[in-house]
């Protein structure tokens, strides 16, 4: 009897902290759960608030609106993405394009997504506009960075000093403005029609943490069953 409880201890224990681990990993993601779905919510409320004037120096993601005159002249292009259009998958860009504001500094501006081949003239203005959006912070160049094209005027990092002295601005905001604006079906740039949100895959871990926990009870269990008593 005592082998026999000898034999079951190591096994025995061996389950039961992993059981723990397993049990502690799933309550943690619980609780990752519950600090996502409350950054989404505030990120929904944001978004469904009215903006706020472009400041100086806004928070990161800040929805916003600010006044100028878009200079399309100095236009660049930034990254590199396939979008399902009309015509099928079709690769593309964002464009950038500075807009000047009366006494304070010029603010880049990422209108939206552009098809590389299109049929249909780009939606622009040369006059007084108001754009909506939200605060991107400016990006730095890494070691694993595809390399910018600056006389081409195709970036793949969003740095605004590095654009800016591109295309011929001088001191722009270190953040760029993305424009928000509805779906559009036949005119480009696409505008951005969300705030960013960060993916929320905490269910999903805790389904598998849990379920792995269940799953080694089971295993275990089947194991003392069928293990030889002598």
């Amino acid at each position: 009897m005592r082998s026999a409880r000898s034999r079951f201890l190591i096994p025995g224990l061996s389950t039961l902290i992993m059981l723990l681990v397993l049990i502690g990993l799933g309550t943690w993601q619980v609780y990752r759960l519950q600090w996502k779905e409350g950054i989404l919510a505030q990120i929904a409320l944001a978004e469904a608030a009215p903006p706020v004037p472009l400041t100086s120096d806004p928070a990161p993601y800040t929805k916003v609106s600010a006044t100028g005159r878009f200079r399309l002249d100095l236009a660049a292009q930034f990254g590199a993405e396939v979008r399902d259009t009309n015509t099928g998958p079709t690769m593309g860009f964002y464009q950038i394009v500075p807009l000047e504001r009366d006494g304070a500094s010029t603010v880049l501006v990422d209108r939206g997504w552009i098809p590389q081949t299109r049929e249909t003239a780009l939606d622009g203005s040369g006059g007084v506009v108001s754009v909506i959006g939200y605060v991107r912070p400016g990006e730095s160049q890494h070691w694993f960075s595809p390399a910018d094209d600056a006389a081409a005027r195709q970036f793949y990092t969003l740095d605004p000093a590095a654009i800016g002295a591109a295309v011929g601005v001088r001191n722009p905001a270190p953040f760029t403005l993305v424009a928000l604006g509805p779906a559009t079906a036949a005119s480009y740039p696409a505008p951005a029609q969300h705030l960013p949100r960060p993916p929320n895959n905490h269910l999903s871990y805790v389904i598998t943490w849990y379920g792995l926990a269940v799953a080694l009870l089971v295993i275990f269990g089947v194991w003392i069953r069928k293990a030889p008593r002598s």
